[in-house]
Formats: C-alpha cells, sequence, structure tokens
C-alpha cells in the first residue's frame, strides 16, 4: 500500500514595508519667511525689553549724543530728574513743542492735518515721538527711522507715564551745539541749576529747542524774544486749563 505523501507548508513571504521617504527638503522661500519672521519676533522682544527698561534706568547717552561727542572731542550733558526741574520749566517745553501732551496717545492727529494743510512738518511731531527718535534712533528724515519710531511710540506710551516721557526728553534735548539736557542748559546759559529756573529763562531755553545750533538763549534774536514771550503765554495756559496735570505732581 502506498504511503501518502504531505505537501510542505508554504510559508508566507511577508510582505515588504514600503521604505521609509526622508521629508522634502524645506523650501527656500519658506526658509527666508521662517527667518524674516524670527527675525520680527525678535527685534520686537527687544525693543520692548528696552522700553520697559527705559522707565526705570536712565539712558546714559544716545547715538546722537555719541555721534557730537566723537565730532566735538566732548560734550556737556548731566541727567537730573523730574522733581529737581523748575515746573515752568516743564510747562515751557510742553507749550512750546507739544501743547496737546497730555491729550494725546503719542501722535497729535489735529496738529499732523495741520501741519499736512500748510505743506509744513512742523508742529507735527510730538514729544513723544522725539524722546523715542533721540533714545532709541538716529536723527534723519529716512522712511525707515519713521517706520520705526511709529511702531515704538504707542510702545512708550502705553509703558512709560506722561511724566517720565517729559523727564527722558528734558534730559537728552540738545540746547546748544554739544549741550544737552536741561541742567547743562540752564548752567550754560545763565548759570543757576535747572530748579531754580524763571519762567523767562526756561522760556528762553523752549524756544531754542527747534534749532539748537542756530539760536541762542543768552543772545536772543527780536524774533526769539516774541517766540518767548509766547511761550510764556502758552505755559501760564495750559496750567490754568489742565493741560500740563499729566506731568505734574
Amino acid at each position: 500500500m502506498a504511503k501518502a505523501t504531505t505537501k510542505p507548508k508554504r510559508v508566507a513571504k511577508a510582505k515588504a514595508k514600503p521604505a521609509k521617504t526622508a521629508p522634502p527638503a524645506m523650501t527656500l522661500r519658506r526658509r527666508v519667511r521662517r527667518f524674516v519672521w524670527r527675525s520680527i519676533a525678535y527685534s520686537f522682544l527687544f525693543v520692548a525689553a528696552a522700553v520697559l527698561l527705559g522707565r526705570v534706568i536712565n539712558p546714559p547717552t544716545t547715538a546722537y549724543m555719541m555721534g557730537e561727542q566723537r565730532r566735538l572731542g566732548g560734550i556737556d550733558h548731566e541727567w537730573v530728574p523730574m522733581g529737581e526741574i523748575a515746573p515752568v520749566m516743564a510747562r515751557a517745553v510742553v507749550a512750546a513743542e507739544d501743547a496737546n501732551f497730555c491729550q494725546h496717545w503719542g501722535f497729535d492727529v489735529a496738529a499732523i492735518k495741520l501741519a499736512i494743510a500748510q505743506g509744513s512738518n512742523r508742529g507735527a511731531s510730538t514729544l513723544s515721538q522725539q524722546t523715542v527718535k533721540n533714545v532709541y534712533l538716529w536723527h534723519g528724515r529716512t522712511w525707515v527711522r519713521k517706520a520705526l519710531e511709529a511702531g515704538i511710540t504707542p510702545m512708550v506710551e502705553a509703558i512709560w507715564p506722561k511724566r517720565r516721557i517729559l523727564e527722558v526728553y528734558l534730559n537728552v534735548a540738545e540746547f546748544d551745539e554739544g549741550v544737552f539736557g536741561v541742567e547743562a542748559a540752564a548752567r550754560h546759559y545763565f548759570n543757576v541749576g535747572p530748579e531754580a529756573l524763571t519762567a523767562r529763562q526756561a522760556s528762553a531755553l523752549a524756544a531754542v529747542l527747534p534749532s539748537p545750533k542756530t539760536r541762542s538763549a543768552s543772545r536772543p534774536t527780536n524774533f526769539l524774544k516774541k517766540r518767548a514771550a509766547q511761550i510764556r503765554s502758552g505755559a501760564a495756559t495750559i496750567r490754568a486749563d489742565g493741560r500740563s496735570d499729566c506731568f505734574e505732581s
């Protein structure tokens, strides 16, 4: 009798797993986009940190001061706190440069519209904008600087009190060639400390601010005398109508 033969069992072949494909390489466009967004984020964080520090730390110098120091071989500058500056000086600067300082958020829209209508940019720049330009940026009329100024000014307005903005401005503004800040200016022109400035002296200092290299508080022209008189009147007005309340303690 023939023996039954058993067929060998077929070994099931394991299905080959598809080979893993490497992720597609990042395109150049995506790399550039990621780099741009990271740069913007880091720049924003850096500026925000600088503005936060500026609320409590006095800037020792500015880019413009350093440039003038190299050009002139030295400058006159000494920081003085707001409490040691005569109130008439603070009011005079606000009356001269930004009468609605306490009422806007960094940009005086009414002054901007008026300046455009008159075909001039004088009077459109607020004290907040000037402080941002002096402390964080550079002098000049480039669109890049203007764009940066427009971006940083609301941040400063949101973080710094108005009194702090004015304090910083008074300490970094140029009052004569190489003379920066109200402390140096008061002694340079009148041989007194900033706390002892009279209304007449304060208005004379405020009158030179638009063009400190061509105007002198100690040798005023007839135009400058009239301008100083207007500033004294304006300073009294903003005190009477409450437009100085935000920076006077």
